[in-house]
């Protein structure tokens, strides 16, 4: 299963939590880890790629696909 890195414009926890609440709906993401100082967020998931993108900019944050591992 692929595991997606995205950078995301988060400033503070409320920024995190709204990604997070955003990712735990979707039944189809494995796991997911957010690291604000970092700003970024890693999803497993089978979804591909661009979906996951458009979920999480649903948070109404800037987000990019950075790679997959």
């Amino acid at each position: 299963m692929p595991k997606y890195e995205f950078n995301v414009a988060m400033t503070c926890e409320g920024c995190s939590g709204a990604v997070e609440r955003i990712l735990k709906r979707v039944e189809e993401v494995e796991t997911y880890s957010v690291d604000l100082p970092g700003k970024k967020v890693y999803v497993t998931t089978n979804l591909p790629k661009d979906q996951v993108l458009e979920i999480i900019k649903k948070a109404g944050k800037e987000t990019s696909f950075v790679g997959e591992s």
